[in-house]
């Protein structure tokens, strides 16, 4: 069974990420600037330079950050109308695990997220272990959430998030701090999701199991393309 399909039925038709001339300015910096973008693909990659604007980008997508001017509208939801909505549609993990685990045991985190949905104790164990399960978390499901492995604790935040069955999953540089090993893991498990995806990453391995990649400097979108043209085009912008 898929236990992190997204949910049906609660979605608008229109299915994409649309960033209409977008700017954010923080402080007296201008982090973005002019960013206009229509994504309908399900697997999408963000790389850039430290400082560059890709986070802030990520931040956009579920309202973290409002633009201060343009808009942007993320699967029929505007994020400075509807941010309530978009909350709803759109899970994000971030870099460090330790920010989003705040349950004293595995099991507990992820019922946590379920808090809200109106399930039955019953119901929320049977999902809970069958999300441990699939990630491989079942037998520590007991164990203190902050004593797992940084690879284990990406799993359980990546866990957390999705079993609510959000429509859209944003992860802002997931596999930072993690080893080779678990870097692939992870990689693998976001590109392999149902839901659209969309990975801040540093890791041009990890971006390119994309369909498509943006390359974003000094606050502008630079390449779009796909990922052999739009990596390549990146490694030339750094050298």
């Amino acid at each position: 069974m898929r236990l992190f399909t997204r949910r049906t039925g609660q979605h608008p038709v229109d299915e994409r990420i649309v960033l209409d001339d977008v700017h954010v300015r923080l402080g007296e910096r201008d982090v973005l600037r002019g960013v206009t973008l229509d994504l309908p693909e399900r697997r999408i990659a963000v790389v850039g330079a430290n400082g560059s604007g890709k986070s802030t980008l990520a931040r956009l997508l579920n309202g973290l950050v409002l633009p201060t001017g343009g808009s942007v509208r993320v699967h029929g939801h505007d994020t400075a109308d509807d941010g309530a909505a978009v909350r709803r549609a759109v899970g994000f993990v971030f870099t460090d695990p330790d920010a989003q685990i705040i349950m004293p045991t595995v099991a507990e985190d992820v019922a946590y997220s379920l808090r809200r949905h109106g399930l039955s104790r019953a119901e929320v164990d049977d999902r809970v272990a069958a999300a441990l399960d699939q990630v491989g978390l079942a037998e520590h499901r007991d164990h203190p959430a902050h004593l797992l492995s940084g690879g284990q604790k990406q799993l359980l935040a990546l866990t957390s998030v999705l079993v609510t069955g959000p429509a859209v999953l944003v992860a802002d540089e997931p596999t930072t701090l993690l080893d080779l090993r678990n870097t692939r893991d992870v990689g693998r498990r976001l590109w392999d999701l149902d839901q659209q995806v969309v990975v801040v990453t540093h890791d041009l391995d990890v971006a390119a199991g994309a369909q498509r990649v943006l390359v974003v400097d000094e606050g502008r979108v630079v390449a779009d393309d796909a990922p052999g043209p739009a990596l390549a085009a990146y490694r030339r912008r750094m050298a």
